[in-house]
């Protein structure tokens, strides 16, 4: 269940386009509420990893309460989940899924003290921030949030209508039964034989 910027505390098959962080300097105006998740990360077909959800984590309460129960766990019990919490946004006057980065996440709970809920479509901010390589590899990399270049300003006609009109995030990243996801992960088993073909690359996309 997604809830507003103000409840989310920040612990603990998707729709069209996902945001593409870029080095340097990135603008996004974040909108609806924020999906709480922690997921893990599965070796697939093809060196790929695939995202499962940890169904031990409650969405709507922000913890892990371990009612649902979590196939992963079972059949890696080694694997550790992450944080992985997302909203929607709007890049360039079209709606983009974001997979939120922690501590820049964090950076915006602080800065909202300050200047407000940044989703609010009339008194809200652009996230403004750069993403800076720190190290030579993939992951070396910090994201500094702008705050002063985050100014509060009214989002247009167009991208009002465009908030009105858009899903839920719920239903974007919906979240599996306990049968789906062992069913999906026993797919997934199958598939990363060598003797089979990797087919399910479109399936498992969150």
């Amino acid at each position: 269940m997604a809830i507003s910027f103000n409840d989310s505390n920040g612990s603990a098959k998707a729709s069209a386009n996902r945001y593409k962080y870029v080095d340097g300097e990135n603008t996004i105006r974040l909108v609806g509420g924020v999906l709480p998740r922690y997921v893990y990360w599965v070796d697939g077909p093809g060196n790929k990893r695939v995202p499962f959800e940890c169904l031990g984590f409650n969405r709507e309460k922000e913890v892990f309460d371990n009612i649902e129960k979590d196939w992963v766990r079972e059949f890696f019990p080694d694997l550790k989940c992450g944080w992985s919490y997302c909203m929607q946004g709007i890049v360039d006057g079209k709606l983009v899924l974001v997979d939120l980065k922690k501590k820049l996440w964090e950076q915006v709970r602080t800065a909202a003290e300050d200047l407000g809920d940044p989703t609010d479509l009339d008194s809200g901010w652009d996230l403004r921030f750069k993403k800076v390589k720190t190290g030579p590899l993939a992951y070396n990399v910090e994201y500094q949030l702008q705050v002063l270049k985050c100014k509060s300003e009214p989002v247009s006609a167009e991208d009002k209508e465009l908030v009105a009109n858009m899903k839920s995030i719920d239903d974007i990243v919906k979240r599996p039964t306990p049968n789906e996801q062992r069913e999906a992960l026993e797919k997934l088993r199958e598939t990363t034989n060598p003797n089979t073909d990797s087919e399910i690359e479109e399936e498992f996309k969150i």
